[in-house]
């Protein structure tokens, strides 16, 4: 099974969007060392705890820094964008460098109303309509041709719902997260008995997303998934994604039940706990999805942390492969 990485550029309490830009970047370097097969970067618009809005400008930095992992996307959305202007900016990549590039799309729209409206988001759902214009001027099929001129990169589809039929229909790989990991596995099966072959694509591809946090302890890895579960929790209650804290400055005791319990849901959507544990929980995961591909949304506050995090994963995946 592939390990990959998505890092989403989340902000530190005390340090500067600017500072978790250039955490990103270190973090894809230190990620090529490790062997992770792709690291890629999330778009999100106004969020506080986010600084990652525009990823193709990251994954050009991203690119100058590495010389052989993947680096893609996860994803675009294609409901901000103008699918030409996508389309020119990922040909913009694979040209600056080529082979290592992944074009993944998704549907979301802006995280509240005046984001929408700044982004000009209409309200109709064309994701069908775009993604298959976005892949006609990749593979120079379109109206107008893309330049600079170069073999068209990988789409992927981040599919809930409905968008696992449309990757089925359209032959892409896709990239599931969320709820559907913790289904019954009809959604995949699905998927899979509806694809349509492609000459790129010949077989379905599914890739996995959630966070997996590997620690010495299982207390020591609930603390380092604490500031995330923490963030989510705090943002169902003020509609708004704050930057991560410390765990020492998180009182589950003293927040309200609703917050405690949304902080525990959220904890558990994830894979964490001791190398034993996370390997037993991956085996499951793996059995229940027949995943391709895990793409580990590892987060927490305390960056050296997560680069060992990170090492962990990849040793444990590796001393799984070899047993």
């Amino acid at each position: 099974m592939l390990l990959s990485l998505l890092d989403r550029s989340r902000t530190r309490d005390g340090s500067s969007d600017a500072t978790a830009l250039h955490a990103t970047i270190d973090r894809a370097v230190n990620a090529e060392k490790l062997g992770y097969h792709r690291f890629w970067v999330a778009e999100h618009h106004g969020v506080p705890g986010i600084a990652s809005g525009a990823p193709p400008v990251l994954l050009a930095a991203i690119g100058a820094r590495t010389s052989s992992i993947r680096i893609g996307s996860g994803g675009v959305m294609l409901p901000n964008h103008q699918p030409f202007v996508v389309a020119e900016q990922f040909a913009m990549l694979e040209a600056l460098y080529p082979g290592r590039v992944d074009a993944g799309v998704g549907r979301s729209v802006g995280f509240t109303e005046p984001v929408r409206r700044a982004l000009r988001t209409v309200a109709a759902d064309t994701f069908i309509d775009d993604l298959a214009e976005l892949r006609s001027y990749l593979d120079s099929t379109g109206p107008v041709t893309v330049r600079p001129a170069v073999p068209s990169p990988p789409v992927y589809v981040l599919a809930t719902g409905q968008g696992l039929a449309v990757a089925a229909e359209a032959g892409l790989p896709v990239v599931v997260g969320g709820p559907i990991l913790y289904g019954d596995g009809s959604a995949i099966d699905d998927y899979r008995c509806r694809f349509r072959p492609t000459e790129r694509n010949p077989a379905p591809t599914v890739i996995v997303s959630l966070d997996i946090t590997v620690a010495e302890t299982a207390s020591r890895a609930r603390e380092l998934v604490l500031p995330e579960a923490w963030a989510m929790a705090q943002s169902r209650r003020t509609g708004e994604f704050p930057p991560l804290t410390p765990a020492s400055n998180i009182d589950l005791d003293a927040a309200p039940t609703r917050v405690r319990d949304r902080v525990e849901k959220s904890i558990a959507t994830g894979v964490h706990g001791t190398p034993e544990m996370v390997v037993a929980q991956l085996d499951r995961l793996s059995d229940r999805t027949g995943a391709d591909e895990i793409l580990a949304s590892t987060s927490t506050y305390d960056r050296e942390a997560l680069f060992d995090a990170d090492a962990a994963l990849m040793d444990l995946v590796q001393a799984s492969l070899s047993s």
